[in-house]
């Protein structure tokens, strides 16, 4: 058992935190830790800083994907630009270096590169005693995830591994441990009981879509497509926080004819994701790290559509590689896709054995165990 465990993320998109979250909550369940918090790292910078990793984040999403593609590709280069990047982490990070040393916790699990990095610069200055363990929250691994004072990776695949020996880490400091979800999608749920329990049809294809934790893409478009299924479905139409979001869907719903082949229900912000990936047969949007593993988690197939450039693009190239994703790159086709393979029950049958083969809905408490093996 720890002492004292930190676990610290970045509020840049909802996946960091959604990872640092089913981490505390694994240590949790285990009785790990005497005590475990989860701190956004974003809480101990100034407001311009904050501002930049949060707000210019989502505004790139939605408004300039490509320049976003464009300096993911720019930053993707192993050990160059560290010291111009920790220059100006670390200037505007120092209540976050103050509250480390006041906490001074056994160990920090870090599910995001920039505290990460802050933490390796002051092992390096023996200013921090505590050990570090980063969990890579991709499918592929980026340059700015790479630093030199840790005591273990985590990462999501055996290729990534492999990569990361091939940079220089050793081999015997990476545990592929796939990307750390919620303990609950281990949980076995019945998909009738669970369409049920959630106000759904038993016996029609569902279709899960979800604009993310921050109400982020383009879910009108997506169920205007939707709505030319000719197989009989329904759609669960995830808005997130966004109450703006889930207004507009409300009234594109409304406009669909009552007795059409498709019905969509609307969902807020919930806690109960697993519950509704348990009801659902296929997920239809961007294949952000979180949300992935939680589809392969319940055996779903991925339907991708408009992955961000950068990590999402990366992503897609894995789920397409194992067989459990198929993409549509034109939204008025999309309806089309998902009709033929509902058509073809074997080839579907066959991704979502896939999935439920390369799923690790078990992440979260594999990296707990890991970490207590190491102690």
């Amino acid at each position: 058992m720890f002492d004292r465990v930190l676990v610290l993320s970045v509020s840049a998109g909802a996946g960091h935190l959604r990872a640092a979250q089913a981490v505390e909550r694994a240590f949790l369940i285990m009785n790990a830790a005497r005590e475990v918090r989860h701190i956004d790292t974003l809480d101990f910078t100034n407001k311009v800083f904050r501002d930049l990793y949060t707000k210019a984040y989502i505004d790139l999403v939605n408004r300039s994907p490509e320049l976003l593609g464009w300096l993911y590709d720019y930053l993707d280069k192993p050990w160059r630009n560290e010291r111009r990047r920790l220059a100006l982490n670390k200037l505007n990070t120092r209540p976050f270096v103050k509250m480390l040393r006041q906490t001074q916790p056994e160990i920090v699990v870090c599910t995001h590169f920039l505290p990460s990095e802050i933490i390796s610069w002051l092992k390096a200055k023996q200013r921090l005693a505590s050990r570090q363990a980063i969990v890579v929250t991709d499918l592929d691994l980026h340059a700015m995830w790479l630093c030199h004072h840790y005591e273990q990776y985590f990462v999501p695949r055996d290729e990534t591994r492999e990569h990361m020996i091939k940079l220089g880490v050793p081999a015997d400091k990476i545990t592929v441990s796939g990307i750390p979800i919620d303990p609950v999608f281990a949980e076995p749920k019945n998909k009738i009981a669970m369409r049920r329990k959630h106000g759904l049809a038993p016996d029609r294809t569902t279709i899960l879509t979800s604009a993310g934790g921050f109400g982020v893409g383009p879910i009108e478009h997506l169920l205007t497509s939707l709505m030319e299924l000719r197989h009989p479905a329904q759609v669960v139409a995830i808005c997130g926080r966004s109450e703006q979001l889930r207004k507009r869907v409300e009234k594109i719903v409304a406009t669909v004819p009552p007795a059409g082949k498709v019905n969509v229900h609307v969902v807020g912000y919930t806690p109960e994701m697993d519950e509704y990936m348990a009801a659902a047969d296929l997920v239809v949007g961007k294949p952000g790290g979180l949300t992935t593993s939680e589809a392969l988690a319940k055996g779903l197939v991925y339907v991708i559509v408009n992955p961000i450039p950068g990590q999402e693009e990366r992503n897609s190239d894995h789920l397409l590689e194992d067989g459990v994703a198929i993409r549509c790159n034109n939204l008025p086709v999309l309806a089309y896709k998902i009709d033929q393979l509902l058509d073809d029950t074997s080839r579907l049958a066959a991704m979502q054995a896939n999935a439920r083969r390369i799923g690790r809905p078990n992440a979260a408490c594999d990296i707990v165990t890991r970490l207590l093996a190491l102690k």
